[in-house]
């Protein structure tokens, strides 16, 4: 624990690093630029996995089963892929705003 600061110590900017694009300030935005790409790709990979089986449906034995008149691979591409499209969308927005939130608590003094 620090209970004081010590004399002559040099006290890091770390906004004034990216700023002024310095090493550091550099290596500090491209670890945000990694973190948004690594969460763009998992979102992604859940989205494409997810509306990839919907393909595989059609061909299985479920996609023969109707509801409502309807068979029910359809439904699911007509119906239920929206909302899992907006799911991702809202959680991909959630986590990345919480990426930059934690780069500008980093940036401040």
């Amino acid at each position: 624990m620090v209970l004081a600061e010590r004399r002559g110590a040099r006290l890091v900017r770390t906004r004034v690093e990216v700023a002024e694009q310095t090493a550091i300030g550099e290596a500090m935005i491209g670890g945000l630029i990694r973190a948004q790409f690594g969460l763009a790709v998992r979102v992604g990979l859940v989205v494409v996995v997810t509306t990839g089986a919907l393909p595989l449906m059609f061909a299985s034995p479920l996609g023969a089963a109707a509801f409502l008149g309807i068979r029910v691979p359809w439904l699911l591409l007509g119906v239920v892929v929206y909302p899992l499209l907006y799911g991702a969308g809202r959680v991909y927005v959630r986590l990345s705003e919480r990426n930059e939130q934690d780069f500008g608590e980093l940036t401040e003094d």
